[in-house]
């Protein structure tokens, strides 16, 4: 064995004077990252000597592979120790004292030929390692290579100087000494380095020991053959992911290795009807190693709605591997994820249609979402999104324009489809929609706004009406004229007598329609309540969601009420229909619906 002794001192070699200020305030913003790099370094070391091993090129033990990580409170050190490849005093000058040098992707170079690839390294860039100037006033090495090679010392105090000494080290590795600077001494504390190895390091592929225990799960699910797994396995995954969340209604395992390497587990969540989008993250991984749960480059948006993992070593980072970098890699990454989910979801709508529909209350929201923000995804989903009529039964698209084309047709030749947003509430109106042979859709959820404006936009000669925004004769205008039964003065004059019970802020139409209406329609312009429902959820200018709404008052000329009214002038039946119409809009406290009509019809 070599046992040389050797003592330099030099200058590392960069091209910005102050580059550790410069790494400190800016490279990484967050210091505790300077342990993720430093283990992540650990992990690299540990795996290029089990592939040296493997390829015939290291014919020692390998031994126990795990990386410790240990904090000395009182001598203010925190030391991260592999049993890798460990490095030479020349690899030292190398691959520490220039900067920015890569060792990673040296090792990748000089491998690649025997299937060695740039992301089964994690370190890429040759700056993680100054990412412990974060936190130390000082750092040692101490290593001693796989080769026969003396080992060897180095330290450094965060400025441009280093000394490199020989080291007693017998054993093959690496030791990174940090001696914590006061400014940092939170990182002393066993519970703070705890809590930072559990969030980027669970995953690990290498065990990872802290106080006294192994931290990491090195093989999980994700790594795995899917036929090798269980629903039951995935169930335990997602529990682990997430603790206190119901149980996941599905989920889809991704594998993919060409023309990029991605594998990750999505798991569908049940969402009602809100927008869940910040409750749980994906969360995205290198190789295992925990980079963020910020995926807004990666995953478009609506599928910010499921959780689970995504692990892919061709996603561009930056050098703190802490933001994602909008490029081509990430842009096929993300069609990818997204043909997958709409592939699983067509999947189950052919093999299980009613379980299908079973789930769609929770599912309905993110395909709904997907198909407003993604027009790939719209192309996919229009074949198995439902839609919901009024009595609790499923179509989709195609079906319910089969369902409704023979009867839903105006003047014009467009289908009119009614919705409603609340059923309780325009109950009214939806009976008196069926009385007419019409159907009436249930769109009441959060995206619903914005799903019909898309549906409008997408489908040919079709428009959603909402079955209270005007009399039924005019919603779906066939052309047909009502004759009224009142003059023009009895029109007047009935006019002005609901103006007078109303008061201010209705506007009083008397228009003849069929009998089987209501004989007050509260009807709202359907443009402004659409925009005031969008600017809700933040889908419109702020100023729609403050202005006033208005509302019309129909009064139903042909309807045996009025004319009532108008025979007795009576001024309290007129306020008992009007009350009637802001009842069945959900705009008036009182008795039910039905008992509040009986009552009505009654005193007719």
């Amino acid at each position: 064995m070599d046992t040389t002794t050797f003592h330099e001192k030099g200058n590392i070699s960069i091209h910005t004077e102050n580059i550790f200020p410069i790494i400190k305030k800016f490279l990484y913003s967050d210091h505790e990252i300077f342990l993720r790099e430093l283990v992540s370094n650990a992990v690299d070391a540990t795996q290029k000597i089990k592939r040296l091993a493997s390829l015939g090129e290291y014919g020692g033990e390998l031994g126990d592979l795990t990386i410790k990580v240990s904090v000395d409170k009182e001598a203010k050190t925190i030391t991260i120790s592999d049993k890798g490849l460990g490095m030479t005093a020349d690899e030292i000058k190398k691959y520490i004292n220039q900067i920015a040098f890569s060792g990673a992707l040296e090792f990748v170079e000089k491998y690649k030929d025997q299937g060695v690839e740039r992301g089964a390294i994690i370190g890429q860039f040759g700056l993680g390692f100054y990412s412990a100037f974060m936190v130390a006033s000082q750092v040692e090495i101490v290593t001693k290579s796989y080769q026969d090679a003396p080992a060897a010392r180095w330290i450094c105090d965060g400025s441009t100087e280093f000394e490199i000494t020989s080291a007693d080290k017998t054993e093959r590795g690496t030791d990174i000494i940090l001696h914590v600077a006061p400014d940092s001494e939170e990182f002393l504390e066993q519970y703070r380095l705890n809590t930072i190895l559990e969030k980027y390091g669970k995953f690990l592929p290498i065990p990872v020991e802290f106080d006294g225990k192994v931290i990491n799960e090195t093989e999980p699910i994700w790594t795995k053959n899917p036929n090798d797994l269980t629903d039951e396995d995935y169930l335990k995954f997602y529990e682990t992911l997430y603790p206190f969340s119901e149980k996941p209604l599905f989920w889809i395992h991704l594998n993919v290795d060409y023309p990029f390497n991605l594998t990750g587990i999505l798991y569908f969540p049940k969402i009602k009807n809100e927008l869940q989008l910040s409750r749980e993250k994906i969360q995205l991984y290198s190789r295992q190693v925990f980079i963020t749960d910020e995926v807004k480059d990666v995953v478009p948006d609506f599928l910010m709605l499921l959780h689970g993992v995504i692990d892919s070593p061709d996603i561009p980072l930056n050098v703190s591997r802490s933001f994602l970098q909008a490029d081509a890699n990430v842009k096929k990454i993300n069609g990818y994820i997204t043909r997958k989910v709409a592939d699983k979801l067509n999947e189950l709508f052919k093999n299980d249609r009613t379980g299908y529909e079973e789930k769609f209350s929770d599912i309905g929201l993110f395909i709904k979402y997907g198909m407003v923000s993604d027009d790939k995804f719209y192309d996919k989903a229009k074949d198995f999104v439902l839609l919901q009529s009024a009595d609790e039964k499923y179509y989709t698209l195609e079906e319910y324009k089969t369902k409704t084309e023979a009867t839903q047709k105006d003047k014009d030749d467009s289908l009119v489809w009614l919705y409603t947003t609340d059923a309780g509430k325009q109950d009214a109106y939806i009976q008196t929609a069926l009385t007419r042979g019409y159907d009436v859709l249930k769109l009441e959820g959060a995206i619903d706004p914005h799903f019909i404006g898309k549906m409008e936009q997408k489908l040919e000669k079709t428009s959603f009406k909402r079955v209270d925004a005007d009399s039924l004769d005019r919603l779906i205008d066939k052309g047909v004229t009502v004759e009224s039964v009142l003059s023009e003065d009895e029109k007047t004059s009935l006019k002005s007598l609901f103006e007078g019970v109303a008061g201010a802020g209705y506007s009083v139409d008397v228009q003849p329609l069929s009998s089987d209406e209501l004989p007050v329609v509260l009807t709202q312009n359907e443009f402004m309540r659409r925009m005031n429902d969008m600017s809700k959820m933040g889908g419109q200018p702020a100023f729609f969601g403050s202005m006033p709404m208005t509302y019309n008052l129909i009064i139903n000329a042909n309807h045996p009420a009025i004319l009532r009214v108008k025979d007795s002038a009576d001024s309290n039946l007129a306020k008992q229909l009007i009350d009637l119409a802001l009842l069945s809009q959900g705009l008036l406290s009182g008795p039910s619906l039905t008992e509040f009509i009986k009552r009505t019809v009654a005193t007719v």
